[in-house]
């Protein structure tokens, strides 16, 4: 700590920035920070906010063309956040159906009950309202599966669309770097 530098390089300053990226994603994003001049920084990486899960990245601050990159890396930060809506996209639908078939079957098997327990019993408008309450049950997992694999279908090629326009954002921003 109190010993002086004297081997004479010039003191650069940088800026920080952590993201959240773990698991197959953290390489994707630091390939794409790189065209923005953003670079890991290995000392941070050890302990830290690292072992969150994050990333520590670091660029110079005094860049050239600061503005240009920054405006294309909010760009590709919208991007991202619009490939992970999209992928969330793909479940959310067929979710809120099966669950609403759940329910309606649940409501169906309460009718079914309420029959058999009257006085005098109703055993043909229990056996009415128990067969829709049984499809009700077996239904959601099938209409799940067919909803989640139709919309990943759709999602799927939205998703390639966006891919392509953030690598074009990234390679805009590696051409500003050069």
């Amino acid at each position: 700590m109190s010993e002086i530098r004297r081997d004479g390089t010039p003191f650069v300053g940088y800026e920080y920035k952590e993201i959240p990226a773990a698991g197959e994603k953290a390489a994707f994003y630091l390939d794409c920070y790189e065209s923005f001049g953003w670079t890991a920084d290995e000392r941070a990486q050890g302990g830290g906010p690292a072992s969150k899960g994050g990333i520590v990245l670091r660029r110079e601050r005094k860049i050239m063309n600061k503005m240009e990159l920054t405006r294309l890396q909010r760009h590709f930060e919208a991007c991202v956040d619009e490939v992970k809506a999209l992928e969330k996209s793909k479940t959310t639908n067929a979710t809120i159906w099966a669950i609403l078939v759940g329910l309606t079957g649940t409501a169906f098997m309460a009718g079914s009950t309420f029959a058999v327990v009257h006085a005098p019993p109703l055993w043909v408008l229990s056996i009415v309202l128990a067969v829709p309450g049984f499809a009700g049950w077996a239904l959601p997992y099938f209409l799940y599966k067919k909803l989640a694999a139709k919309r990943a279908r759709v999602v799927s090629e939205l998703m390639d669309r966006k891919y392509d326009e953030i690598y074009e954002i990234c390679e805009q921003g590696n051409k500003l770097l050069s």
